[in-house]
């Protein structure tokens, strides 16, 4: 228990030092982090069986190898590629946001720090480099939350490829 509150006090001390900035850059990574698990539970769990029911309506048809058959294939095949791919674009983008939000917890830190030099002067340099490191906090809190996106979201879309692949395949093009 007292780890836990250890652990909160260095949150709450790091978004202190960081500026609130930190917290919109918490919730994009939260939920480019949950649509991420969602995205990789359907493939690994839910689009198995999706495929194996196409699968099974394909070789329960008779006609397999006639224009609308085809037709009927690559429909079933769209409608399957497009559920594996929801929700893709939205975690690349969250992806692509997290450095762009930390940087505009950066931009909004060094207006904070010209403010404070305007009023006090320049002639206290502890105060500025207090001021430049809450700056490039964020900027490198948005770093680290997109670097954590673009391994997992690059492994999941090589994944939702592989499947959307192995559904082609297991579909026979007479």
């Amino acid at each position: 228990m007292l780890y836990l509150i250890e652990l909160l006090e260095s949150v709450r001390d790091f978004i202190a030092t960081g500026g609130d900035v930190l917290y919109v850059v918490a919730a994009a990574l939260f939920l480019m982090w949950i649509l991420m698990i969602e995205r990789y539970w359907y493939v690994t769990s839910v689009f198995p069986k999706v495929m194996k029911q196409i699968i099974t309506d394909w070789d329960a048809r008779k006609d397999t190898t006639s224009w609308y058959a085809h037709k009927i294939r690559d429909a079933w095949i769209s409608q399957a590629s497009d559920k594996l791919s929801e929700r893709m674009l939205l975690i690349k983008t969250l992806v692509a946001m997290c450095p762009l939000i930390g940087l505009l917890g950066t931009v909004t830190g060094m207006i904070t720090v010209f403010e404070i030099m305007a009023v006090q002067g320049t002639g206290n340099p502890r105060l500025m480099a207090g001021g430049i490191s809450m700056a490039t906090i964020p900027t490198m809190a948005g770093m680290v939350a997109a670097l954590s996106g673009v391994f997992f979201s690059t492994r999941l879309e090589a994944k939702v490829k592989i499947s959307k692949e192995k559904l082609v395949d297991s579909l026979p093009h007479h």
